[in-house]
């Protein structure tokens, strides 16, 4: 067996809100550890752009999620990718945001004690029906059968909230140190936590950086990064000395042609959005009339202003709330 693993991030480019980093990683037979998983589970899945016959969708989550659309694809892809199982949907009781969350991300509950309008009690699934998502789980395990992939897909992602971003931040002068510190926690996770199989890694890339070696030795501490090729449109780099052959490459819209980073893409989304529903309701219960905000520069100022009374009420800092980059 050989793993194709995947990391991508939502919530980068926001004021407001955590930003989420994914790592996906799908367990395939050896003979197909550069096969296209979108063509070998199509039984099961669909990408953006074909019919809707009751696939779920895997696809970049900016293509499946926007606030006119809605959350219903994007959350019977997530839920019924990580596993939750048909009987458990078919429950009257709910999964709650927290048990997902720090199942996720078990490092993210520190943090997130500490963010006043966080409470983990938002009922799961939102708005996708269960009996949507008990199919959607049906046709994504019976896809992974017949491909011979392992049904569970490995997944964890980091939350960072703002004051942590912030802080981030100031290391080093510059909001990438943020991204820096999120994929060398995930690929130490994914290789502690996984078989010690072949494994390769498809990444997106940071901003305009081309060069990830240094990074990359923090996330394989006592192995050899070499560099094969760093450019614009791609770097790619071989890991000696980890327990098992290890390639990474990281390049622009990887969530195009990789399937695990864009899942990875999805459930980063997945998880922000749910976080930012309890954002906003803290902030509109304490500012009535307040209208919801996703974050994002141009909005974000219209929101900020509007909770600097209640801020100053509740004896939070701007650090607490704003990210400066």
């Amino acid at each position: 067996m050989a793993w194709l693993v995947g990391i991508d991030e939502a919530g980068y480019g926001p004021n407001l809100g955590p930003l989420v980093m994914t790592v996906v990683a799908c367990q395939v037979p050896a003979d197909a550890a550069e096969a296209d998983l979108w063509r070998l589970l199509r039984s099961g899945v669909r990408r953006h752009g074909a019919r809707d016959d009751g696939r779920p969708i895997v696809a970049d989550s900016k293509l499946v999620y926007s606030a006119p659309n809605g959350l219903s694809h994007l959350e019977k892809t997530v839920l019924a990718a990580l596993g939750i199982d048909p009987p458990t949907v078919e429950d009257t009781e709910s999964l709650p945001l927290e048990n997902l969350l720090f199942q996720l991300s078990p490092d993210a509950s520190d943090d997130l004690a500490a963010e006043a309008w966080f409470t983990g009690k938002t009922p799961l699934p939102m708005v996708c029906g269960k009996s949507a998502l008990s199919m959607a789980r049906g046709l994504i395990r019976r896809a992974c059968r017949r491909a011979g992939v392992a049904e569970q897909f490995y997944c964890r992602s980091v939350v960072v909230c703002t004051p942590r971003f912030n802080a981030l931040t100031d290391t080093c002068d510059s909001k990438g140190a943020v991204l820096s510190h999120g994929l060398v926690r995930l690929v130490r996770a994914c290789v502690a936590d996984t078989a010690a199989e072949p494994m390769a890694f498809a990444i997106d890339k940071h901003g305009g950086r081309n060069h990830y070696a240094e990074m990359l030795g923090e996330a394989f501490p006592g192995a050899q990064v070499r560099s094969c090729e760093e450019g614009m449109e791609r770097s790619a780099y071989k890991v000696d000395g980890a327990d098992r052959p290890v390639r990474v490459t990281i390049l622009p819209r990887a969530d195009v042609g990789h399937f695990p980073v864009a899942l990875a893409s999805m459930v980063s989304k997945y998880l922000r959005e749910t976080l930012m529903r309890e954002f906003n309701a803290f902030w509109g219960h304490h500012v009535p009339g307040l209208r919801p905000t996703a974050g994002y520069p141009g909005d974000a100022s219209r929101f900020f202003d509007a909770i600097r009374p209640a801020m100053t009420l509740l004896k939070m800092t701007e650090q607490q709330v704003w990210r400066r980059k």
